[in-house]
């Protein structure tokens, strides 16, 4: 099983990110939830190719509103 080390950053500079391990690949288009928040993934890159169990990506993401928070992580 693959683990991805995320390093999600967030447009405009108004909340700090994270990395996260996620046991499933983010995919464009797709929400996460960073503490409290939830973000829309708008870019993702490979960092380096995989080694081992281990693939590491770079996801830009932007704040959702708070009527667009979805119920789950999609």
């Amino acid at each position: 099983m693959v683990t991805y080390k995320v390093s999600y950053v967030v447009m405009g500079g108004g909340h700090p990110g994270a990395i996260v391990n996620e046991l499933e690949r983010p995919r464009v288009g797709g929400t996460v939830q960073i503490g409290k928040n939830w973000f829309e993934i708008i870019e993702l890159y490979e960092v380096m190719p995989p080694r081992g169990d281990f693939a590491f990506l770079h996801a830009t993401v932007k704040s959702l509103k708070t009527e667009e928070q979805p119920e789950t992580n999609a």
